[in-house]
């Protein structure tokens, strides 16, 4: 009977040491590198994610898949960079059918993760296709397929796996259900449901991409902080693709912090259920601050001393705020200048789930960081490319960044170059004074690219001579 009972003891001790963490990765959308208080924020109240930074560790170099949404996400998705992946841009695209374009997700479900996507997909762009997160590894989906519906926060529907959830009072710029508060509650209801776990949560909001929509208690919190004077009332015949706000900072700044207090009932759900221990909490921005729906940069400084923002290769299209938190395994307080991108997330998540290494992927996993562990593998360079405005090429190694412009109708663009350590806000060009880092870098970026299987990624010198025509601007 004693052994009995000591045996059970023992099982239970060493099934609880190999029990997989639950994993939760929290996408923002268009949220710039200095819109949160850790980052040197001094309007925007964001107390809940500055003390998950305070409690976890904060990244100063960890970059985005992409400068816009469709393929960011997929780099983070597939752990491959866009010089690789198939999406590669935003527009009416999305991703193939496995064994193409295969993401983490299904081999955490392999490795027996329920896992799920609630808020904005990944897996493509402009499509209303509500079988592809099903059938790509999620094994519950909650939210919007397109992009582009995903710009207005009263939809006309949201997807619940393939069943339509429609609002019949939404008219997209109003009404009586706001998706973000929709979808934190399905966030919430899904971590109670799934407690017992293992499972993945990839948790993307929308804030604080526009349309400008904030709730009208976190708008009055900014007011008398603001004193913003309100923009003439709409003209009534006028037609915006984006909501028209008379108050856009007021409502940025409303929503940001609405974003942040959500990100606050994540991880208190967490302390409530007793699963923080077990659980790692991940949050980051799919690309730098936006300028769109009436939204300016300029007005919260919200890439900080980085240059550009969205749809640019600098700095501030691509550093993006990141913070890891797991009680009792990252250890608080921590600040890290690690070099990393959102294709390490794939290898990364891998690894703590105890699933299938990839072996196709760019990245490499964070892992040791993370944990303050040595054996830290270090990226030789990261790598960017873009497909609108002309197209745009970039590279960082160590110090070094290099851009190249308008490279879907140019075949030798005129290199800019950048020192980061000296210049972080990439005013200098000293391309002329560096022609051996120059000329190194350029072998590098033409390496890290692969034809692309999508005729809309094309570069200049994959064309036909005299073919230059720009491409169609995509909107997100």
């Amino acid at each position: 009977m004693k052994l009995s009972i000591l045996l059970v003891l023992l099982l239970a001790i060493t099934g609880q040491a190999a029990k997989k963490p639950n994993i939760i990765y929290i996408l923002a959308d268009d949220l710039g590198y200095g819109d949160l208080g850790c980052y040197g924020q001094q309007t925007i109240q964001t107390p809940r994610l500055d003390q998950m930074a305070a409690d976890g560790i904060r990244f100063t170099q960890h970059y985005s898949g992409s400068t816009v949404c469709g393929p960011s996400r997929s780099c983070m998705l597939t752990g491959k960079h866009t010089g690789h992946s198939y999406v590669r841009g935003n527009g009416h695209l999305q991703m193939r059918l496995d064994p193409h374009d295969e993401i983490f997700p299904r081999a955490l479900q392999h490795a027996g993760y329920h896992t799920a996507m609630i808020g904005k997909s990944g897996l493509g762009c402009n499509t209303d296709d509500s079988t592809l997160p099903n059938a790509k590894g999620f094994d519950y989906f909650f939210g919007y397929t397109s992009h582009t519906e995903a710009h207005h926060y009263f939809p006309k529907y949201l997807w619940r796996n393939t069943e339509k959830i429609t609002y019949p009072n939404n008219t997209l710029h109003q009404g009586d259900n706001y998706s973000s508060e929709i979808v934190i509650n399905e966030a919430l209801q899904y971590i109670e449901q799934q407690k017992d776990g293992p499972f993945f949560l990839h948790l993307a909001f929308q804030i604080p991409h526009a349309s400008l929509r904030a709730k009208e208690e976190w708008k009055a919190k900014y007011r008398p902080i603001l004193k913003e004077t309100p923009l003439p009332a709409e003209h009534k015949k006028a037609r915006y693709h984006y909501s028209y706000e008379r108050e856009p900072k007021t409502t940025y700044a409303a929503m940001v912090s609405y974003m942040d207090h959500n990100v606050g009932l994540v991880l208190v759900k967490l302390k409530d259920l007793g699963i923080a221990d077990n659980t790692l909490v991940m949050f980051s921005s799919d690309n730098g601050a936006m300028q769109e729906g009436g939204h300016r940069r300029d007005s919260f400084n919200s890439n900080g001393a980085l240059r550009g923002g969205k749809r640019d290769l600098y700095e501030g299209g691509v550093r993006t705020p990141t913070i890891a938190w797991w009680p009792g395994k990252i250890a608080p307080g921590r600040t890290s200048d690690h070099l990393s991108a959102f294709w390490d997330i794939s290898p990364t998540l891998r690894e703590l789930a105890g699933a299938r290494a990839q072996a196709d992927t760019d990245g490499l996993s964070m892992v040791p960081t993370l944990l303050g562990k040595p054996g830290q593998k270090k990226h030789s360079y990261l790598y960017w490319e873009f497909h609108e405005q002309n197209g745009k090429r970039g590279i960082r190694k160590g110090k070094w960044k290099l851009i190249l412009q308008k490279t879907g109708i140019v075949r030798k663009p005129e290199p800019e170059l950048y020192n980061l350590d000296k210049d972080p806000s990439e005013q200098t060009n000293v391309a002329r004074q560096n022609p051996e880092i120059v000329s190194e870098l350029l072998k590098t970026i033409d390496a890290a690219h692969t034809l692309s299987e999508h005729k809309n990624f094309r570069l200049a010198t994959e064309k036909p001579e005299g073919s230059t025509a720009p491409h169609a601007k995509k909107r997100k």
